[in-house]
């Protein structure tokens, strides 16, 4: 008895010397984990914080003065990305919980103002990103102003040109228009006096005698030879020319309303201004600005070439020598509008003016 209570009194103490040793450990190791987790959670909260940034600025004009009330809006890829806030009255502004990694927009607009548009913006995590260059400048309107003057006003002053255009100075051009779809009608007036001008132009005379010594060279039509021949020829050569400008340049286009002149086009493909050139003796322009088939040229030609059979010799006569001399006369005057679009007008003098 007295060994077992020995024995048992040793067991419980060293039971009794264990159990605190044991307790406190456990304590020690539930004190560690716990303050662990408790700075684990406050490392982690300002972490969170640290991941998104701010981006701030002031908004200016060009004379460096603040612009308050003015919108910055924050664009995003998404729209959970996107904010908006108004200037202070220094014109400053701070975008907040902007997301680090993203790229970002700013537009500032403000009333008077042209938008303000920055470059892409991608900052790091807690990040306070201070945007500079923040200026606005004046909105800017785009207003139109037609300047409109008498159509007859205009016309006068572009005839007044036209009769200056002479090719090298010298032979007469005055039924081409350079002016495009900025030329003005010509009234009836006009007609008749551009008409006669050309027709009494002392180069224009001097070419019906050149025309008319070829003439008698060829021996048509068939007057006599000799200076009465060649008076003769020159005779016809004029009434022919003067018959077809008179008709064709100024009594049918102001009956008809139409515009006789050859109006240069100058630009776009070679195809192209062959083309305008080629149809010209079948098309013309009206004096309400749009195109039309050319009854004044061709009546002209056709009429010249019917009232020629009134003083021709007998010979050269008839109603069917008037439809080919009408052929001629228009394959002539499609040579002539071709060499007027490509040639003639790089050597034609001209004065320029304002509309």
């Amino acid at each position: 008895m007295i060994l077992l209570r020995g024995t048992s009194g040793s067991l419980f103490e060293a039971v009794r010397s264990i159990v605190p040793r044991f307790c406190i450990r456990l304590a020690a190791v539930l004190a560690i984990a716990l303050t662990l987790s408790v700075l684990g959670l406050a490392q982690a909260a300002p972490t969170s914080e640290a991941q998104s940034g701010q981006i701030m600025g002031t908004v200016i004009d060009v004379n460096g003065d603040a612009v308050p009330g003015a919108t910055v809006v924050l664009g995003g890829p998404q729209t959970s990305d996107h904010r908006t806030v108004v200037t202070a009255d220094n014109g400053f502004f701070k975008l907040d919980d902007v997301k680090p990694g993203v790229s970002y927009q700013v537009v500032v607009s403000a009333e008077g103002f042209a938008d303000w548009t920055s470059s892409a913006i991608t900052i790091d995590p807690g990040e306070i990103k201070m945007l500079g260059g923040v200026q606005l400048t004046l909105a800017t309107q785009q207003t139109t102003v037609r300047v409109t003057g008498d159509p007859v006003e205009i016309a006068t002053e572009q005839v007044k040109s036209e009769e200056t255009q002479r090719v090298f100075g010298i032979i007469p051009n005055f039924y081409i228009s350079y002016e495009g779809d900025n030329t003005a009608p010509l009234t009836t007036k006009m007609k008749f006096k551009l008409a006669l001008k050309v027709s009494q132009d002392p180069i224009t005379v001097a070419g019906v005698g050149f025309l008319a010594g070829i003439r008698q060279a060829e021996d048509y039509p068939n007057y006599r030879q000799g200076a009465k021949g060649y008076a003769e020829r020159f005779g016809a050569s004029a009434a022919d020319g003067l018959t077809d400008i008179m008709i064709g340049g100024a009594i049918l286009p102001s009956l008809l309303h139409q515009d006789p002149r050859y109006f240069y086009q100058g630009t776009g493909s070679t195809w192209s201004r062959l083309r305008h050139a080629v149809l010209s003796p079948f098309r013309c322009k009206a004096d309400n600005g749009r195109w039309q088939p050319n009854y004044s040229t061709m009546g002209g030609d056709l009429a010249s070439a019917a009232l020629s059979t009134l003083y021709y010799p007998q010979s050269n006569r008839g109603a069917g020598l008037v439809f080919p001399t009408f052929a001629i006369g228009t394959g002539e005057r499609i040579l002539s509008t071709v060499a007027q679009e490509f040639v003639l007008g790089k050597f034609t003098r001209r004065v320029a003016h304002l509309n």
